[in-house]
């Protein structure tokens, strides 16, 4: 697997890519200054966590390696890769719809919560990576 040794960067793509989960205790990266945002990265083999301008934008447990990742308001896609499977919550628009994507497959149309969480399942061990998209309904 392909860890983040920087937690977090910006890919010559123009992505994010983050995360760390070889990590045995809990490393933190403040004030990484991507597209005018300050973001903060939390990660360990226990957890991954990511906030654009001290808001949640996703969390993953146990942790997870991003790659890739874009999101604006309309949709949210990125790679992911861990050594065990995942639950993935993502910060949405509260109360709305969005298509779930994993590696090309329509998985569900799912509707956040009151907070705009979106949970999601990641089957990591059957894979060494998997795509996500996800994409708000309209």
């Amino acid at each position: 697997m392909a860890v983040i040794e920087e937690l977090i960067r910006e890919e010559e793509n123009g992505a994010l890519s983050f995360g760390n989960d070889a990590l045995a205790a809990k490393t933190k990266k403040d004030g990484f200054m991507y597209m005018g945002d300050s973001y903060k990265i939390k990660t360990f083999n226990e957890i991954t966590k990511l906030e654009k301008n001290g808001s949640f934008v996703y969390e993953s447990v146990p942790g997870t390696v991003v790659h890739d990742f874009r999101a604006n308001s309309e949709r949210i896609e990125f790679t992911v890769e861990g050594s065990k499977d995942a639950q993935i919550t993502l910060e949405l628009e509260p109360e709305q719809e969005y298509s779930v994507q994993i590696d090309d497959v329509n998985v569900d149309t799912m509707k956040t919560n009151l907070g705009g969480k979106l949970i999601l399942s990641a089957p990591l061990e059957e894979k060494d990576q998997i795509s996500v998209v996800v994409e708000k309904v309209k």
